[in-house]
């Protein structure tokens, strides 16, 4: 959902119909606050509401307007885990809104609690596109062996755009969770039934879809894929550059071979994907992110080098996610005084750096000279993703951060800035 409000704040016409209690009353003029709200100091412990201004709350979770919904959220998001789970989990299983469903389902999983699990596995078997693709993200994360055998049929089934990409990488990582985890013949066996089932993917049906695969297969490290992934990577095309970061994420240095061929011959566009690789297999790095480094600031000062421009800065948030400090430090370098069209793709990869390398961007935020730019740069970068299930993950980490720090420490300060930035 964009941060950006569709439309103004409504007027409080009345209040006769809306006092039956405080709270309810409270709740609708928190609504009416937009950005002071957003702006006011961050209660230093959950706090408590009265069950009518929750339930309100969890009913304005899919208003048309930002600050109705904003500000809805930021009240479940508050409340202790005992009184909003179970509003929460009504919600998920009754509400008639659907839209309302998934987001409950995405604040549902800030609590850490236990019945979150059986709500995305009930989620599984919803028409909703939406509370589908929530609960692959979620068993993405938490992998479950049980579900192996679910996943592997659903593969044969889910189509919906949205949707089949989060069930790959489920799956990804659970063959993942199996090959190197569990060690019992059953295990082995789903582990073997996952990997057969995702290099078979890697081959077929549409690029969109493949593309997913491969990502995924890079994420998880997918030894088992190499070959797969080595026989795109050799073929110029669409998939070409996803297919050679992939082996880079994977690490096998029988890689080189390849990426140093297909860097000779590839078109201009897949070379950033090229050389992120051969970084990520720790040979020349230096050379390959310097190279990153200027093939970005030229296509920054240069209009008409769009796709290089996305290729560079996806590569240097790909090295930051792996580790490489110095080149989320460059995004922002860079980031903060551009416009578009360079802007775009370094917002979306310092979002996508957030989101897979939390401390990592925690820390360098702590300490940037320019903090406040440096956040908006990430709050752009997470309107651009879709991923709202890890957004909710990086929100809860930071809310739990903000409450456990020592009162106007440093660690605290920071903290309230991305609450009230990213608005959450």
């Amino acid at each position: 959902m964009s941060r950006g409000v569709e439309s103004p704040p409504r007027t409080l016409r009345t209040v006769g119909t809306l006092s039956k209690s405080t709270g309810l009353f409270l709740c609708v003029l928190c609504v009416l606050c937009g950005k002071s709200a957003a702006n006011a100091q961050e209660p230093s412990a959950p706090q408590a509401v009265p069950a009518e201004q929750l339930q309100a709350a969890i009913d304005k979770l899919g208003d048309l307007d930002y600050a109705t919904r904003t500000i809805a959220a930021r009240t479940v998001r508050r409340t202790p885990g005992a009184q909003a789970v179970p509003a929460l989990l009504r919600t998920v299983a009754e509400h008639a809104d659907g839209y309302v469903r998934y987001r409950a389902l995405v604040l549902l999983t800030g609590f850490n609690d236990p019945r979150t699990k059986d709500a995305m596995r009930e989620s599984l078997a919803s028409p909703n596109d939406r509370l589908r693709a929530s609960a692959y993200s979620f068993f993405e994360h938490n992998p479950d062996r049980a579900m192996t055998p679910v996943f592997l049929a659903a593969l044969d089934k889910e189509q919906a755009e949205f949707v089949r990409p989060a069930l790959v990488r489920a799956l990804a990582a659970h063959g993942s969770a199996a090959g190197r985890v569990l060690s019992d013949a059953a295990s082995r066996g789903d582990g073997t039934q996952v990997e057969q089932a995702l290099v078979r993917e890697v081959g077929r049906g549409e690029d969109f879809f493949r593309s997913a695969v491969i990502e995924g297969l890079g994420d998880y490290k997918a030894q088992y894929a190499f070959d797969a992934l080595t026989a795109v990577a050799k073929r110029e095309g669409p998939l070409q550059d996803d297919a050679a970061l992939a082996l880079g994420k994977i690490g096998d240095k029988r890689a080189l071979e390849t990426l140093a061929a297909i860097q000779r011959t590839a078109p201009r566009p897949t070379q950033p994907s090229i050389a992120t690789a051969i970084c990520l297999l720790g040979v020349n790095c230096e050379s390959h992110e310097h190279y990153l480094v200027e093939t970005l600031k030229f296509a920054d000062k240069n209009i008409g080098f769009q796709e290089i421009l996305r290729g560079a800065a996806a590569g240097l948030g790909a090295l930051a996610i792996a580790g490489h400090q110095e080149a989320a430090e460059t995004l922002f370098e860079i980031g903060i005084p551009s416009r578009d069209p360079t802007r775009s793709p370094v917002t979306l990869a310092l979002g996508a750096i957030a989101l897979r390398n939390t401390p990592l961007m925690l820390a360098l935020l702590q300490k940037h000279p320019d903090r406040d730019h440096a956040i908006e740069l990430v709050a752009e970068g997470f309107d651009m993703l879709e991923e709202d299930l890890d957004k909710e993950t990086f929100f809860t980490i930071v809310r739990r951060t903000y409450w456990d720090a020592p009162e106007r420490s440093p660690t605290r300060q920071l903290m309230q800035a991305l609450i009230q930035k990213l608005d959450f």
